[in-house]
Order: C-alpha cells, then structure tokens, then sequence
C-alpha cells in the first residue's frame, strides 16, 4: 500500500502461566509488541500483504490477525473489507505472546475502522479464534486477553471468555530474557503429561491462589515463594532449555524475586524491586544463558492493546 494507513495499532507482549498459573494467568508487559496497519476498502473481505519480520501467511484464514480481524467485520455485518499489514515486533516462537499480539492488533484495528461499535469485551471471542490458529485450534486465554485487556488476568482454562483483570497494588520491574532459540507452542504442550499426581495439582492449585493474592496485595516476595513452586509445567519445560537452571539461579543470585518461563519458553523473566535491580538481573541472565540472546527491562501494560500514532 502506497497511501498511509487509516489506523495503526499496538498489539502487546504478554508473559503467560508465571509458575502455577498453566492456561489461566497472564500478564500484559509494556516495550514490546506487534503492530498492525490497516486501510479501509469498498473490496469486502480481509485482505494481508506483506509487511515487516518473518514471512506469515496473507490468506487471512490461516493468520491470527487476519483471522480476528475478519470475524469483528462479520461481527459487525459491514459492507467492505480492509487491508491489514503487520510489523512483527515479537520473535514467532518466543514465549511472550507473538500470536496473540498479532490477534489483538488485527481485531482491534478492524474495530477502529468500522468506526469502533464494540468495546474491547465484546471482541473476547474474535481474538481467542484468531490467537487459536497459533496453537492447534484449542482457545486459550492466558495471553491474548492480557494483550487485549491489559494488566494481570485470571482466565478459565475451561472457558477462556470467563476471566477476571487483577488489579495490581504496586509498579513491577521486569527482567525478560529472550534466547533465540525457538519453542513451538504445539510441541512443548505435546510434551506434558496427560495426567499428574493428585497431590501436586492441590498444592499448584494453592500456590495459584497465593501468586494471585501476592500480585494484588504488592508482596514481591510472596509472588517468589509461590510462583516458582510449580510442579506441574514449569518442570518438564525446563527440559527443553538448558539454561533453565543457570538463568533461574543467576537472577535470584543478583536480587530477584521471582523468576519461571514464559509460556512455553524459550524466554524466562524475572521480578525485581526495581527497574535498576531489574537491569541488574538481566544482565546475570544473558551471561548465564550461554547462548545468543536478546532482553528488555520493564513493566506492566495497565492499557492492552491500542491506537497508536504511525
């Protein structure tokens, strides 16, 4: 497209599970994202060129943008269609949300164009379709809500639409580490096994209510003492990675608070007291990884995804 965008949209980064939250805990993190330009046409349908990162499918039925964005125009029952171009800003495959990013700025961007008739609730079901081409057709919750919402958000792995935003008492300081190695969400859930210890589910399913109550409390070392208790995920994961061990152990070494994978993996992030400890920490974990590897400091995204200037 030769003529400047109608819209532009940010859609977020997100880390996804944080310790016992497996399918139902995410959170939204700022500096980090996809974005999404958009054009209205009188042609109806969505239609995908090319844009900026690594080669997606532009057959709007095989990609999560695409995808959400052409379920809000049906949603809408409009006349016309649109033009959508992203600019991958997240590494496919890195755990922090890249699918869903993409579904959110799509669904979003189709949204401003149709002159925004629906908030961002109401958009729940076009994102979670659009997000589950990027993981097997099943509906998951943990990332592209976060993305779409904002902040930290408890979501039903049962039903993904059921959720709830936890409000957070105080800033987080986030260390986030992105080896580039490359972990497809299909073969990491492949991995885990179908039926575990009665035992463990109990006490993940307490550490899950205590992280919870530790986010919106502001205790950062209550979220510590939980969330790195998994015994579920976070353990047959780290098998994949390994620098799993050696990442964990050098950022509680240089004064995290908490640190798990993302997703599933490779990136793993830390919890710090402050956005210095938290470059602190970061810096521990790239020299700990023993491989190539990209990172960022910073925060909680309270917004979600939005209209941004181009």
């Amino acid at each position: 497209m030769n003529t400047p965008p109608d819209v532009v949209v940010f859609g977020p980064a997100s880390l996804s599970n944080l310790g016992p939250g497996y399918d139902t805990l995410g959170l939204c993190i700022a500096g980090i994202g996809d974005v999404a330009e958009a054009w209205r046409t009188e042609r109806a349908g969505v239609r995908l060129v090319r844009g900026t990162g690594p080669e997606l499918p532009l057959d709007a039925s095989r990609n999560t943008a695409g995808l959400a964005a052409a379920l809000v125009w049906k949603q809408a029952e409009a006349d016309g269609g649109m033009v959508l171009r992203l600019r991958k800003g997240i590494p496919l495959g890195s755990g922090i949300g890249g699918s869903a990013a993409s579904a959110v700025a799509g669904a979003w961007a189709a949204n401003l164009l149709l002159g925004r008739p629906f908030s961002k609730s109401e958009l729940v079901d076009a994102v979670l379709r659009g997000e589950a081409l990027a993981s097997d057709g099943a509906l998951h919750g943990d990332n592209a809500l976060p993305a779409l919402m904002g902040g930290l958000i408890l979501t039903s792995a049962a039903k993904p639409s059921d959720f709830r935003r936890i409000p957070l008492s105080r800033p987080l300081s986030l260390a986030v580490l992105l080896p580039s190695v490359k972990v497809l969400t299909g073969e990491a859930r492949a991995m885990l096994p179908e039926a575990v210890a009665l035992g463990d589910a109990v006490r993940n399913a307490s550490d899950l209510a205590f992280v919870v109550h530790a986010f919106s409390s502001g205790s950062l070392q209550g979220i510590g003492r939980y969330m790195m208790r998994d015994r579920l995920v976070e353990p047959v994961r780290g098998r994949l990675l390994p620098f799993y061990e050696p990442v964990r152990a050098a950022a509680m070494q240089a004064g995290a608070t908490a640190c798990a994978i993302t997703g599933s993996g490779p990136a793993l992030f830390a919890i710090a007291e402050t956005p210095g400890v938290a470059h602190r920490v970061l810096a521990a974990m790239r020299s700990a990884a023993g491989v190539e590897c990209r990172g960022l400091v910073t925060e909680a995204d309270e917004e979600g995804v939005r209209e941004v200037d181009d």
